[in-house]
């Protein structure tokens, strides 16, 4: 699969302007903020653990992506041409993450709650929601695991929400919602209970309370206690959070 069809099954569109919400005549600023705006939504750090395997690839591909239409020579060829070099072995092996980190500031805690905040209830969470519950064929499941931001505690405005655009000639009854049972309904509750449950637990075993600090102190008794596997939701939080002093400065060096 090439990346632009990659970008097409991720979003449902293959023009890279699109994706970040842009035209072709787009500035390079508007491109870097279009690109911060649109990776924040499917930052791997804020999703649930549902919907951390779709949005990584969405965050590579949004890396990928900029990385393109930041390049003055590539950006030019794109544009001519509509294609993408798909065989480029800088861009399979790069750490995309490591990248956003050299463009922005890193993740917080009040960043999360911030955009979260000015998303719920937005025309964008709308017009999302409209995309997933199509790309879905109306599974509530399905939808909860694409739309930013969402969970089961959101489940019920954004059933409404559904409810309300099929109403207004908007979107299809599809049977997927429409005839969703109660028992199918409780099943996703609780094992969205179970994840959070499991979460708290883990919290009170490791003493942590809320805020950024507790962020801090999740990740060194992490480093205490965990084992050889790798790629969990605290190793992440590790990998960002507690680089070495020398290479941070160096990577703030490389980035100017």
């Amino acid at each position: 699969m090439s990346f632009l069809e990659k970008c097409k099954e991720l979003f449902g569109k293959d023009d890279l302007y699109s994706i970040f919400g842009l035209t072709k005549d787009a500035s390079e600023k508007q491109i870097k903020k279009g690109y911060h705006h649109v990776s924040l939504k499917v930052h791997p750090d804020r999703v649930s653990a549902s919907q951390k395997e779709r949005a990584t690839e969405q965050f590579q591909a949004l890396g990928r992506a900029y990385s393109v239409l930041s390049d003055r020579d590539r950006r030019a060829v794109y544009d001519e041409t509509g294609c993408v070099d798909d065989d480029d072995p800088v861009e399979q092996e790069r750490d995309w993450a490591d990248y956003w980190r050299l463009l922005f500031k890193p993740l917080t805690i009040q960043d999360i709650e911030k955009f979260e905040k000015e998303y719920v209830g937005s025309a964008e969470e709308v017009e999302d929601v409209r995309a997933a519950y199509l790309a879905c064929d109306g599974d509530m499941g399905g939808l909860l695991d694409r739309v930013p931001c969402a969970s089961v505690d959101s489940e019920d405005r954004l059933r409404q929400l559904v409810q309300g655009l099929i109403d207004s000639g908007e979107l299809p009854a599809l049977p997927a919602f429409t005839n969703e049972t109660k028992a199918k309904r409780a099943a996703r509750k609780r094992r969205a209970m179970a994840e959070a449950a499991e979460a708290e637990e883990e919290k009170k075993k490791l003493g942590l309370g809320d805020g950024d600090g507790s962020l801090q102190a999740m990740i060194m008794a992490r480093q205490e206690a965990r084992g050889a596997a790798m790629g969990s939701f605290f190793d992440q939080l590790e990998a960002k959070y507690a680089k070495p002093e020398k290479k941070t400065k160096a990577r703030k060096q490389k980035s100017k």
